[in-house]
């Protein structure tokens, strides 16, 4: 099996070396991340300028490509460039930080993930809670079960899969729970200061944090100390909406020119 691992928080991040290892149980690894940190960066590609890659090595071990742009552009170079062969399997971190709730909506490390969704590649992102102390090579032990998982036994109308490690369970151990993405909004605070020109900036903190909604989501499970996984979908069609306007029967009028 040709795997392609990538993440959003560079090539030297722990997690990514955690995930590498134990993927190689599983196949043969291409590693393509980015050159730098991209937390937050969402789906951004790289168009108006070229990218660079080089491989990376620590003394006699490679690393792999360090590309200069964003975690979908590695996904993008990884399948059609730097990847031995087309993979058959794309794994996204390990993230420091859970990316649940909407919270995939900007998340460059599922953005990688789904870009490889685009191309018909089973493909999984993975995120840990944040920890000073993070322990990836455990957090990598219960990801590779699940990746198993998703290898030996796929859903058959699915590509595209989200996985998030409470902290809890990397200590403990807990169970897996397969639940829909919470849609709950994070708090918009900001803290204003002033920088030593007298401007102001802001720091956006992500609080409050969503309160429960009674209604079992990956917030929700996650709170609870268990490993949540949801399938999720890249068309973003809202298809009741869509039958609805289709019956408005508004023909549009040619515009008159202007004299």
């Amino acid at each position: 099996m040709q795997i392609l691992l990538t993440n959003d928080d560079g090539i030297y991040a722990p997690g990514l070396a955690a995930l590498e290892r134990v993927l190689q149980r599983l196949g043969d690894v291409c590693v393509a991340a980015p050159a730098t940190e991209q937390s937050g960066v969402g789906h951004a590609i790289t168009f108006l300028t070229p990218l660079t890659c080089k491989e990376v090595f620590d003394g006699p071990r490679r690393r792999g490509w360090a590309v200069d742009g964003s975690p979908a552009d590695c996904v993008k170079l990884g399948v059609f460039e730097l990847s031995p062969k087309r993979p058959d399997l794309i794994v996204s971190g390990i993230n420091g930080g859970l990316n649940a709730g909407i919270n995939v909506l900007y998340s460059g490390t599922v953005a990688a993930a789904i870009e490889g969704a685009f191309f018909g590649i089973r493909s999984v992102a993975v995120s840990l809670e944040y920890d000073e102390h993070a322990d990836f090579n455990a957090a990598a032990e219960l990801a590779i079960q699940v990746i198993q998982r998703l290898v030996n036994k796929p859903p058959s109308s699915a590509h595209l899969f989200n996985l998030n490690i409470p902290t809890q369970a990397v200590a403990e151990g807990a169970d897996l729970k397969v639940v829909p993405m919470g849609l709950a909004r994070w708090g918009e605070h900001f803290v204003k200061r002033m920088d030593p020109k007298g401007r102001p900036y802001y720091w956006a903190t992500g609080n409050p944090s969503p309160e429960p909604t009674g209604r079992i989501t990956d917030l929700e499970a996650l709170r609870a100390g268990y490993l949540t996984l949801t399938p999720l979908s890249f068309d973003l069609t809202a298809l009741d909406a869509m039958q609805e306007m289709n019956d408005w029967g508004m023909p549009i009028r040619r515009p008159e020119k202007l004299s």
